[in-house]
């Protein structure tokens, strides 16, 4: 069992050991990772943290992370769960051996440990849901990470030097927490007199992690972009040391074809579809249907205008599959909901219902101390997606949650007849805040802003208020997502293993682009900002022929290279420089021997006969 360690300085690296016990002392150094003897444990200069998060090579050293600080986002049955707040990157090697490179892949990884939202706990599988952890029946003495869902172990890939060292000695186990990037959070309250935890826990996947327009659609291996699996979570406290524990799991994902939204500055990006994948959507449902019973895909994509070849092909995809386990419903989100009448979704609920969805398919369990009785088992899951699975997904899966909570609550025999959950007051407001928050948590690793809508969830009601949050929010997301989501997502590629720094031979970094091109964004704020100077505070009259030429000087300035800024967006995009975007070849725009910008096109191998002869 995993616990709160110390660690000092020690010759060429760093001395862990457990806090709680003596036995396993870890030294991980310049060369790799190993046991040693507790004797070698200093006496001083001991520092705390809460946990190691892993050890990382970048291009010229290793680095181990840490966890300093934490803070404790719940308790399902009093096993704590825990947010890291706070981290600490120890070097190991000294830093003239740090080039230019080196700093910047440092300051990637330090970028997206700033925004991660990583959770763990000591001795609960957060990255399991309640129904697997019945169903995997580990020994309750097996080491989390040996128990985790490898899709959710977020940590897997800087841990692997520590993994490799435990398959030998299991003395290393206590140093390995699996840690899942998401949310999590459990309340305790009591309605009814009858004292209940509620929360969710959201899982996000490794393995085709990245940023809204730079990680779209499906892999050859099935994988999808921002996965994640949402889990509800009620346990009845019935006495001291015995539960009723209800889970209901929900997914959402990238509608899975092959697919990609080009970014050029413009509010919609270029949208381009590939052939049917119907080898990886095979291998994505059969995969989905193996884990979670029967899937009701619930498509929100728009069904006409920008988004329609999105859900033309995700339909023609289900279509060819036939699986019987897959049920494919539509609902046209923005218009049932029009004018604002956002409560008009569970119009979906009973589309669902029609389809085969129950209300009591979700997981139940009784446990008196460590014995645990599973009553009943989740057999289909509800798959939502949208364009980003982000705003419409998450007013869905709340509304499926707020369904199912009164299913539970009545079996639970917590409501009287007749009644209604959200009669309580005081446990509708914890719900809607907690669906609200996850909605919020989920958009900032996917788009980087707050969700969309969340007016709703936490309210129950569209308002003026929230509409505005929307178009800020609408508006920052525009602005990261074409000018500050390459690092991002180089910062996920790296800290998640796609890229190793010390495999490469030239320089990622480098532009190549021309420098007029380099240049311009600078020279369109100079000049606007001078324009505005000599208009506003002019030195003299504003109508004098010095002023005049200042002026039109710096408008010419401004509109040219704003005409060209916007004429040839592509080329001003922050793009990832890591990794390649798999669907989407970059190219490099070469006259006379000179670089003049890039562009990207679709890959040969996405294209259909027809685009391959008209390319020829």
């Amino acid at each position: 069992m995993a616990t709160p360690l110390l660690y000092a300085k020690f010759e060429d690296g760093y001395i862990f050991k457990l806090a709680s016990s003596q036995s396993s002392v870890l030294h991980i150094g310049l060369n790799g990772s190993q046991l040693v003897k507790p004797e070698f444990f200093p006496v001083s200069g001991i520092n705390s943290i809460a946990a190691i998060i892993g050890v990382i090579r970048l291009r010229s050293s290793r680095y181990i992370v840490v966890a300093t600080k934490t803070t404790e986002v719940g308790q399902i049955r009093q096993e704590s769960i825990n947010r890291v707040t706070e981290y600490k990157v120890l070097p190991l090697s000294n830093s003239f051996l740090k080039d230019d490179d080196e700093q910047k892949y440092l300051e990637l990884l330090k970028f997206h440990l700033d925004n991660a939202q990583l959770h763990f706990s000591y001795t609960y599988d957060l990255t399991n849901s309640h129904q697997r952890q019945a169903q995997q029946k580990f020994d309750v003495t097996t080491p989390l990470w040996r128990r985790a869902d490898d899709r959710f172990f977020w940590n897997h890939y800087v841990t692997g030097e520590l993994i490799q060292l435990a398959q030998n000695d299991s003395r290393v186990d206590p140093f390995i927490v699996p840690m899942i990037y998401g949310y999590a959070k459990i309340v305790h309250t009591t309605t009814n007199s009858k004292p209940i935890s509620f929360g969710i826990i959201t899982r996000r996947s490794r393995l085709r992690a990245g940023t809204r327009y730079f990680r779209r659609g499906i892999d050859a291996e099935g994988n999808v972009a921002n996965f994640n699996e949402t889990e509800q979570l009620l346990i009845l406290h019935n006495a001291k040391d015995e539960y009723d524990t209800c889970s209901y799991l929900q997914t959402r994902g990238s509608v899975p074809v092959y697919w990609a939204e080009v970014n050029n500055l413009k509010y919609k990006p270029e949208l381009s579809i590939g052939e049917p994948p119907l080898d990886a959507a095979q291998k994505h449902f059969e995969q989905q249907v193996a884990l979670y019973g029967d899937n009701y895909l619930v498509n929100l994509v728009n069904a006409k205008g920008y988004e329609f070849p999105v859900k033309n092909a995700y339909e023609n995809v289900v279509t060819a599959l036939n699986n019987p386990h897959l049920h494919y419903i539509y609902f046209d989100y923005h218009h049932e909901c029009r004018n604002l009448k956002w409560h008009r979704v569970k119009i979906l609920i009973d589309h669902l219902s029609q389809l085969g969805l129950s209300s009591s398919d979700y997981y139940h369990d009784h446990r008196v101390g460590a014995s645990i009785k599973v009553l009943h088992v989740q057999q289909s899951i509800v798959r939502t997606n949208c364009m980003d699975c982000l705003d419409r997904t998450n007013v869905v899966q709340s509304t499926l949650g707020h369904w199912i909570l009164q299913k539970q609550l009545e079996m639970g025999n917590v409501l009287p007849q007749g009644s209604v959950w959200e009669n309580d007051k005081l446990l509708l407001f914890k719900f809607q805040n907690i669906w609200a928050d996850n909605a919020d948590a989920v958009s900032k690793a996917y788009s980087s802003t707050g969700a969309l809508k969340t007016d709703y969830t936490r309210t129950g009601k569209r308002t003026k208020k929230g509409a505005l949050n929307d178009l800020l929010n609408s508006i920052t997301r525009y602005y990261r997502n074409n000018l500050r989501d390459g690092p991002r997502q180089d910062a996920y590629d790296l800290f998640l293993g796609q890229f190793s720094p010390y495999r490469a031979v030239d320089s990622p970094f480098k532009d190549n682009r021309p420098p007029f091109v380099q240049a311009a964004p600078y020279l369109l704020v100079a000049s606007s900002v001078l324009f505005l100077s000599a208009l506003l505070f002019p030195r003299g009259s504003l109508t004098s022929l010095k002023n005049l030429f200042l002026l039109a000087s710096c408008f010419a300035l401004a509109s040219f290279t704003g005409f060209y800024i916007v004429k040839n967006g592509i080329q001003f995009v922050y793009w990832p420089k890591l990794v390649g975007l798999d669907y989407l070849d970059k190219h490099d725009i070469i006259s006379d021997g000179k670089v003049l910008g890039l562009k990207y096109t679709k890959s040969p191998k996405y294209q259909s006969p027809a685009e391959l002869s008209k390319s020829d």
